[in-house]
């Protein structure tokens, strides 16, 4: 039987120095290359090939040459929103560029890409006198509609001038930082987080010198945000047998989430598992025993038709592949203040590598 890592800690200071890098560097849905060259600049290390598919996937494989494959798999975009309009007074209107929140928009701080590269601007907002001052006049809500950016520029030409165009993304500011009581913060952990640990996994793997009995494939895929499309067009190309996938959960812990609906899952008390269609029940199982053997601690959800995750393009591509879902909790998910707890990004860590090190190409995942 495969032992678990001794160590307090899994993860090492160059461990966080990549995962800080990761999650201040913007990677929109669409326009994920510049990250996920920083990903693969970390994982080539630990894997023995790699490549990029024509939308952006990136892939890092170990024991390419053996015929059954494992997948592990995050996504790498995240959500943002287009320039739409650019008004004769220099402000710019927006569409947005996967689920990206409306009401949390005003105030913020964001980073528009651009021809000429990043410029700053601002999601402008009236202030609370001008809305006020009139009793009888109804506060405006914000709608994508009334949203606009200001970014210092008087007209349009010189909006132009700096390089912004019709199409160019726009992320919010707001990077990674730490908070007390071993949270962390910030955009887009949704799920960079995911590429991050499957990365650390690979790490692992290397460092302690396992063999596994099959291809592994580590992946990162893009768009999963507007419907999963890079996992549909990179479960084909592999044709994986198994896939392991990670993305983040919600906390139902915080204010104005119910419970009955969406389950009891908490920052700190490890990682969830859940049932759904989708999720191949001999293999949930088999994860399960795995989390008791080591005893982590893992929480459970129940999905309604889809998991909302790229869990499904896996599960369904080319004949069927069974598929299993391992979520981090997260809280403010797409929002630029996303919170996890380091714990569960150690133990999410540990339950994959572990499973990794129970499978073979014998597990027998038959329903008869």
């Amino acid at each position: 039987m495969a032992k678990s890592v001794k160590s307090k800690s899994i993860l090492t200071e160059n461990s966080y120095l990549f995962l800080k890098n990761y999650i201040n560097n913007a990677a929109p849905v669409g326009f994920e290359i510049n990250g996920q060259k920083l990903w693969l600049d970390y994982l080539k290390p630990f894997v023995e090939t790699h490549y990029i598919d024509a939308y952006g996937t990136a892939v890092g494989v170990i024991n390419p040459n053996e015929k059954f494959k494992v997948v592990i798999e995050a996504h790498a975009d995240e959500i943002s929103w287009y320039v739409n309009y650019l008004n004769p007074d220099g402000l710019l209107y927006l569409k947005r560029n996967g689920g990206v929140d409306h009401q949390i928009a005003p105030g913020q701080r964001v980073l528009i890409h651009g021809k000429n590269g990043t410029v700053k601007a601002v999601f402008g907002w009236p202030a609370i006198h001008t809305r006020l001052s009139n009793p009888e006049q109804k506060e405006p809500l914000p709608k994508v509609d009334n949203l606009f950016l200001d970014c210092g520029a008087k007209n349009k030409k010189e909006v132009e001038k700096l390089g912004i165009h019709i199409g160019a993304v726009v992320t919010y500011q707001d990077g990674f930082d730490e908070l007390p009581f071993n949270h962390l913060v910030g955009r887009a952990f949704d799920n960079r987080i995911g590429g991050f640990m499957i990365a650390e996994v690979a790490r692992l793997l290397k460092q302690n010198n396992k063999k596994l009995p099959f291809g592994l494939y580590v992946v990162n895929a893009v768009q999963e945000e507007i419907g999963l499309r890079g996992a549909e067009m990179i479960a084909r190309k592999i044709k994986p047998n198994i896939a392991i996938v990670t993305d983040v959960t919600h906390d139902t812990t915080t204010p104005m989430i119910s419970k009955i609906i969406e389950g009891d899952i908490a920052c700190g008390k490890g990682p969830s598992l859940a049932y759904a269609p989708a999720i191949h029940n001999k293999l949930l199982h088999f994860v399960e025993k795995v989390a008791a053997d080591k005893k982590i601690k893992v929480q459970w959800r129940t999905l309604s038709r889809s998991t909302g995750t790229d869990t499904d393009s896996f599960a369904y591509a080319n004949e069927g592949c069974p598929s299993v879902l391992i979520s981090i909790p997260l809280r403010y998910m797409h929002t630029p203040v996303e919170v996890l707890h380091k714990d569960d990004i150690e133990n999410t860590i540990k339950l994959i590598y572990e499973t990794l090190l129970k499978l073979t190409p014998k597990t027998n995942l038959s329903y008869l």
